[in-house]
Parts: C-alpha cells; structure tokens; sequence
C-alpha cells in the first residue's frame, strides 16, 4: 500500500458518538452527516459505524452521496441537505432520500415523480425553515402554509421541520443572542404547523456548535458534524466534550539524505540550512490536501519530536529537516502529518491555515487510501 494513508479510528468515531449521546440524552434521535465523503473520512465505512453505534439517520449534501451509501447496501434513512436540481428528482424518490424542501415548488415536483413512479408510501420530506441563515429555506411566517400544501400531496408526507443556526458555535453575547431569537422563530413556525393541524414529524435544528451550548435547539434530534469526527466546531469550544480524532494523517520517509549549510532544498530556493542537517524526503504533497500554504510553517512528528518542514510544498513531495541527530532516522520511518497528540490535529493545522478542521479533513485527496481500523 502507498507510504502515505489516512487511517480512519473507528473506535474514536463510536467513542465520539457515545459522548454526543450522553450529552444530548439517549432519548434523542442523531442524525450524521456523512457529506463530503464524510468529511474525507469515507462515507460507507463511516456510515456503516455510525449505525453500528446507534446513530438512527444519515445526512448527504448531494443525490449522488445518497447514491452511493444506497449502493453500499445501506437502507437507513438518509436526509439530503441540499436542494436537488429537477432532473434528479427521479433518482431522489428511487434511492428513498428524504430531501428538505422550502417551497411549493420543489414539493409539487417531487409530487409528480413519485406519483408516476408509483412510490410506495410516498417521498419523505423534511420541511425547511430559514429563521436567519439566510441560505435555503421558507420564512418562518410562511412555514405552516407550506406545511399544509405537503400534507394536501398524496405521495409526499412530511416526515420533518428542520433550521440551521448561524452562529451557534460562537460564544459572543451578540451571537448567543441572535441563535436564541432563531430559536425563537424556529419554536414559532413550529408552533403554527402544529395550530394549522399538520404534525410537524421530526423536528431538529441542533448541528455541533447547538449540541455543545445550545440545549432548547436539541428538540427531537440533534445533527453533530465535525463532532463526530474528534473537533468541536470552534476552537473556543475544544475540551468541552472529551472528543477524540478520528483520521490519523500518516507517511513515511523515502529517502533521506545530508545538505551543507548554506545549501538550499525545494522550487524557489525558500529555505536555506542554517548549518549541516539531515533531510527526509516524504511522499506526501499538496497534490494530497497538504496546503502549500504551510511550506516552512508546519512540523510533523517523527520517533516522538516535532520535525519542521522545509521548503517548498510539492504536488507530491514534501521535505522535512531531521535535524543534526537526524541519523538517528532511518529510510520508512513512520512520519504522522496530523492526528492525536502529542502530533498536530487537523485543529492545530487548521489554525495555522486560518481555516477550519473540516476544511483539513475534508481536502485529503481521494487518492490517499482510507484505511479503517478497529480494535477487536
């Protein structure tokens, strides 16, 4: 198998989801996002243990990630995120994903379809309330009209009401204020659904940041994602709940070999040796999700020590400087790019990119192999 993998800790994953269950309460559904490949992580395999751990839905963002859990011989519900386009409302209804829906129109289409394919029971559909996150979804003030149109559809039943919260993994007061008055208008949509003699079904709101400091957002499920996968949302909120790395980012050294001081090593001639040291050259590149952004500004671990890396990023490459006692280190030395501590996490190399974990995990290439493992 190739140097470089990304190993996939099934044990941290049910470990993670066991917390979020504790904290949420066990009579609460969980809902886990597997999108984006499961946030790099491998959507059938990550989905499989989440159901193997209790979790009772999945979520996707695209027809074609529900596609292929369906193809995995996964019959578990599964939500999709994002609206699909009319040509796929076909393949919605055969693969029985439960789309949100945040008007007439996608309803009435999704009505159509089914009625000629003849689904049994109908499409599952989960009402969508935009109550400040201004991206998809109808007004609260227009939810309960909405909610009385998919009721009057014989082959769409309503199955949810769902919203998204902006800012609920910020602990700012301006924040704290503006997710409960999206709570508020959530809690009055729902309110007017129920008064207009529609049952709202599954009703849910909560995404990590709402599940750490959020508790009247946890209604009847809570939707945790990059929880699941060992990261609170916000770095402010890392410690709250004892979560643990689900990828580990690992290669080993190919070659190794002296350079003087004064010699300099990668594209552009962006890092000189300050004196005689030992290079380690590491199958691993931008080519791969390693941001070229962290050329001489990141440090792997190598035999337990922080190991800087240096010079330029390449496509499929990158260096790293062993240090004078780097003869110590021998050719396939295991090298962690990111993982647990004491290594760097996805979190660590997020804040130096100025991004976020899911941005981490999410940009390993799918050319670097998932490998999943499990204690028996």
């Amino acid at each position: 198998m190739r140097a470089t993998q990304a190993i996939i800790r099934i044990d941290n994953l049910k470990r993670n989801i066991r917390v979020i269950r504790e904290r949420v309460g066990k009579g609460r559904l969980i809902c886990a996002p597997v999108k984006a490949d499961a946030y790099g992580h491998g959507a059938a395999p990550v989905a499989k243990a989440c159901l193997e751990a209790g979790v009772q839905r999945l979520a996707v963002a695209t027809v074609d990630e529900g596609a292929e859990l369906r193809a995995a011989g996964i019959d578990a519900p599964i939500l999709l995120l994002s609206f699909p386009m009319p040509d796929e409302y076909e393949a919605v209804v055969s693969y029985e994903l439960a789309p949100l829906v945040g008007d007439r129109e996608l309803a009435a289409g999704l009505e159509r379809v089914a009625a000629a394919l003849n689904a049994a029971g109908g499409i599952a559909v989960h009402l969508k309330v935009d109550t400040g996150m201004g991206r998809i979804g109808c007004p609260p003030e227009e939810a309960a009209k909405l909610a009385r149109f998919i009721a009057s559809l014989p082959h769409v039943r309503l199955e949810g009401v769902a919203t998204h919260l902006a800012v609920s993994d910020s602990l700012k007061p301006e924040n704290i204020q503006y997710t409960h008055e999206q709570i508020r208008r959530f809690v009055c949509a729902v309110d007017a659904i129920k008064k207009a003699g529609v049952d709202p079904g599954v009703v849910h709101a909560a995404a990590s940041g709402g599940v750490l400091l959020h508790e009247r957002a946890w209604f009847d499920m809570a939707r945790p994602g990059v929880m699941l996968y060992g990261y609170a949302p916000d770095p402010a909120l890392a410690g709250l709940l004892p979560l643990e790395p689900v990828m580990e980012l690992v290669s080993h050294i190919v070659y190794i070999k002296q350079v003087r001081k004064g010699e300099s090593v990668s594209y552009g001639r962006t890092w000189t040796a300050p004196c005689d040291t030992t290079i380690a050259t590491i199958p691993i590149g931008y080519g791969d999700g390693l941001n070229r952004l962290l050329s001489n500004n990141y440090s792997v671990l190598v035999k337990g020590k922080q190991r800087p890396v240096v010079g330029r990023i390449c496509m499929d490459q990158c260096l790293v400087d062993l240090g004078k006692d780097g003869a110590a280190c021998e050719k396939f030395e295991k090298v962690t790019i990111f993982g647990a501590k004491p290594a760097f996490t996805a979190a660590d190399m997020a804040e130096i990119l100025h991004t976020i974990p899911y941005e981490i995990t999410c940009n390993i290439n799918k050319r670097v192999p998932r490998v999943f493992e499990e204690a028996m």
